[in-house]
């Protein structure tokens, strides 16, 4: 590797980042991540901070599992490639299919499409769902519904059924058939109802009435998160997905969970979709399926599409799709070890008990300073403080004091993402009580900043 100088010479000179304008990026140097262990990252100048993003909601198992390192060490000198396209297989990728359908087998997920990362399965999801209906002999449901505030990933699928404007303006028009009903967000919604179950009922009104308006006839699916993460950490009351699946299935329209973020451990339970209680007909996943050691997704496939798309007699169910690393040896390697290590590290209790830590010591936050809007949080970890330049008319905190704050925490020992006027966390799954308590003290320098 090239020396210190180097690296900071050409910081931001040659790589274009994903999220950020490239021109500001070479008047402001990103931070030089130089190593990781546990739940810390250190940057180029030697400065250690607690990880509160988890990478970027991914890292549940931190930086230092040796399980899965040597999984993907191992696999890297028996077979480091091979196609997964019909007619080749390798024996990882069937190891990790079926380690992690059986992983969401109380879900109700039977089958497993591999891909390279969140985006990518929804991609897939998308594509199955047009088809499914195709092969039941509806050609016609080719719509897609999904929440404002929501994220899909971006890919042009993805971004067309995303929720939030800034991913796609830019690269509009998009697909066109995708709509989008408000999202279950108290503290801003088009109904001024801060209550969460009243709340719940009139979105539930609103997907109904735009059901009647598109025609159930026209709709594929409905794609959500079980728990809103990059749109600022929406949590719905416990009645919200319920009520979308039982929507879905009066107008047979499929339901598919985005559980990009939400699978594997961390809202306190193994999957956001079990938290509320509901079995999806898919699931997208990536981030914790390998605790993002390997670039892996997959998504999930119900009995329901996969006994129309196995029975099928007509020709018409080949799957024409797929990725160069669909199935990879490497990443499937590391999927098989990395949830055997999250069964075994059983991460979804501490993202339990470390998620509520987080919210108590977040809401009593929002006490002390006038400045924290609201408190979203408490279904395991996932905490976002909403930060408001005036309480009584909600004004959002413009960029620079959002900075302000992410840098005076940084440098009080804590890395924080910011998204819009949110302050979110999603550290890893295998945070200690300490980690948080640092976490918290690190906030409060940064909201003292302001």
């Amino acid at each position: 590797m090239r020396d210190d100088a180097f690296i900071h010479a050409n910081n931001a000179k040659q790589l274009w980042h994903p999220m950020a304008h490239p021109g500001d990026l070479q008047s402001n140097a990103p931070v030089v991540i130089a190593s990781a262990e546990g739940s810390t990252i250190t940057d180029s100048a030697g400065h250690t901070t607690v990880d509160a993003v988890g990478g970027l909601w991914c890292a549940n198992l931190g930086y230092s599992n040796e399980a899965v390192k040597a999984a993907v060490a191992e696999q890297m000198q028996v077979l480091p490639y091979y196609s997964a396209f019909g007619g080749t297989t390798n024996a990882p990728a069937i190891e990790a299919a079926h380690a992690v359908t059986d992983f969401f087998a109380a879900d109700g997920m039977v089958r497993a499409f591999f891909t390279s990362g969140g985006s990518d399965s929804v991609e897939t999801a998308l594509r199955l769902a047009r088809q499914y209906h195709r092969l039941r002999g509806a050609p016609t449901r080719t719509k897609f519904l999904s929440l404002k505030k929501g994220y899909h990933g971006t890919h042009f699928g993805g971004a067309s059924v995303n929720g939030n404007n800034r991913f796609r303006t830019a690269y509009e028009p998009l697909l066109p058939g995708c709509f989008h009903i408000p999202a279950p967000y108290p503290y801003r919604n088009p109904f001024n109802e801060t209550d969460p179950a009243r709340l719940a009922q009139l979105i539930a009104q609103s997907m109904e009435d735009e059901i009647a308006f598109q025609g159930a006839s026209t709709i594929a699916a409905f794609i959500m998160e079980p728990i809103l993460g990059a749109g600022g950490v929406l949590p719905p009351h416990e009645s919200f997905m319920p009520l979308m699946r039982e929507i879905c299935d009066r107008h047979g329209i499929l339901l598919i969970a985005d559980e990009v973020i939400t699978g594997f451990g961390r809202t306190g339970d193994w999957s956001g979709s079990r938290h509320w209680g509901v079995k999806p007909d898919m699931m997208t996943t990536a981030k914790g399926i390998t605790s993002a050691y390997f670039p892996v997704g997959a998504c999930l496939i119900g009995e329901k599409v996969a006994e129309t798309f196995e029975s099928d007699q007509s020709g018409e169910a080949a799957i024409y799709h797929g990725y160069t690393y669909s199935a990879h040896p490497v990443g499937a390697a590391a999927v098989t070890a990395c949830l055997a290590e999250t069964v075994r590290l059983d991460l979804k209790t501490n993202a339990k008990a470390r998620g509520a830590q987080l919210y108590a010591g977040a809401k009593a936050l929002k006490a002390e300073f006038g400045v924290v809007g609201d408190i979203r949080g408490g279904h395991g970890l996932m905490t976002a403080l909403e930060l408001v330049s005036d309480r009584s008319s909600k004004t959002p905190m413009d960029a620079a004091g959002m900075n302000r704050v992410h840098k005076a925490t940084y440098n009080a020992g804590t890395m924080t993402r910011i998204g819009g006027n949110n302050i979110m966390m999603s550290p890893p799954l295998i945070i200690t009580e300490d980690e948080v308590h640092h976490v918290l003290s690190s906030l409060r320098t940064g909201l003292a900043s302001l």
